[in-house]
């Protein structure tokens, strides 16, 4: 997802805050609060805007969606 997230930042001149869960107990806590059980892994995306979350690998489509809110 690496490269979508590139192209999404520059395209839409945004900034995506990535958070190690591996071996981060606190982010992983942080990511099952926000989760509550929809997803359950990574990669995992959370729009703190609209709420709106995406799970697992994506279209470049799906994420710049996710990203604008639609």
């Amino acid at each position: 997802m690496d490269p979508w997230v590139k192209k999404l930042e520059e395209e839409l001149k945004l900034k995506v805050t990535k958070i190690e869960v591996w071996h981060n107990e606190n982010n992983a806590k942080r990511m099952q609060e926000i989760d509550q059980d929809r997803c359950g892994g990574v990669p995992y995306f959370y729009n703190k805007k609209t709420g709106k979350w995406l799970c697992g690998v994506v279209s470049y489509g799906k994420l710049k969606t996710w990203a604008l809110g639609k």
